[in-house]
């Protein structure tokens, strides 16, 4: 089974035409406000170019760090090496999947595939599925970009801490109370296929499929960082800070409006704590740290590429599940810092 391909080219249709049809409509919504207000052009996209570079040449290193990553994973590593190792206890062992990211430091952009391998492996389902949602941060690269862009403080720490709990939970849930074949699709849990492709044997040929897969993923990617980079700087150069303000000072409505943009904007997870950053000043702490725990669970692009594994059901839970722990997780994050 060749297991590193998406089931559907709809990511590459839907998605980025959505984000252009965002950036339109701020676009366009803050220009005719500009217009109304008399504000110089070229001072504005002096500003919007300042803070969109600033943004983008933050995260593309990391964004880069994390391709080689994923493209030495799938080259070079095993995962039915990792699986065995999983304890006989459902607990522990969906925990212990909540940390596999530590072993397969892989983002969003390349979790469902090789969470598609374990399961072809054996791997339970709580234990993948805790996998599946929290190896995005659970890996030494996110860690380093969320140090870096906010120091270790309440963000860094509740991002842990709740990715952490969300995994295991919708793990747990996910797991005991559905069976592998009403979770996962035939074609998903097939050991073999006709159409597997040999892997490389020689180690410079791996070493040649790492890198190309590597530039697949970042170029791949990488048109989603501008775009969301670009849309960041939007917001902070054209919308106006009241109307920012407006949404973010609430502690049930800035999570919920930042958790709905972090599924819209589909950044990867070794840069999106620079896009968040942008946010601070604005935005409440649980609201951040919501954005940053929710959106690399699940996104437009995480979405289409479950539904290559998962049966409808159970993609639905894996969204809503999410979603809906995440936001009391953030609201009660918000209450006890006093927001």
């Amino acid at each position: 089974m060749q297991i590193d391909t998406v089931p559907s080219a709809r990511p590459n249709v839907f998605k980025p035409l959505l984000l252009a049809m965002l950036l339109v409509f701020f676009v366009g919504a803050t220009g005719y406000q500009a217009i109304s207000s008399g504000i110089d052009y070229t001072l504005v996209i002096g500003v919007f170019a300042t803070r969109f570079l600033g943004i983008f040449v933050e995260a593309a290193p990391f964004l880069l760090l994390g391709s080689i990553t994923a493209g030495l994973i799938e080259a070079f590593v095993k995962a039915d090496d990792i699986w065995r190792l999983a304890p006989r206890n459902r607990l522990a062992a969906t925990i212990m999947g909540a940390f596999l990211g530590l072993a397969f430091p892989v983002c969003e952009c390349g979790v469902v595939p090789v969470t598609r391998r374990l399961f072809n492996k054996g791997l339970p389902v709580s234990v993948g599925v805790a996998f599946l949602l929290g190896a995005p941060f659970m890996n030494p690269i996110v860690f380093a970009s969320t140090y870096i862009a906010f120091g270790f403080g309440p963000v860094f720490i509740g991002r842990i801490v709740i990715t952490i709990l969300v995994a295991v939970t919708v793990g747990l849930v996910i797991g005991t109370f559905a069976r592998p074949k009403a979770v996962l699709k035939p074609l998903a849990q097939q050991q073999e296929h006709a159409h597997d492709h040999p892997a490389p044997a020689r180690a410079r040929d791996k070493l040649l499929q790492a890198l190309q897969i590597a530039a697949d993923e970042f170029f791949e990617m990488g048109r989603f960082l501008i775009l969301g980079s670009a849309l960041a700087a939007l917001m902070q150069t054209l919308v106006p800070q009241e109307s920012l303000l407006a949404l973010g000072t609430g502690s049930v409505l800035s999570v919920l409006f930042m958790q709905v943009l972090a599924y819209i904007l589909s950044v990867c997870s070794t840069v999106d704590s620079f896009l968040a950053l942008a946010f601070v000043n604005t935005f409440t702490t649980g609201a951040i740290v919501s954005f940053l725990s929710f959106g690399p669970m699940v996104d437009i692009k995480s979405t289409l590429m479950f539904s290559g594994v998962f049966r409808k059901r159970i993609v639905l839970y894996l969204i809503l599940l999410p979603f809906m722990l995440n936001l009391l997780a953030g609201v009660l994050l918000n209450l006890a810092l006093g927001y």
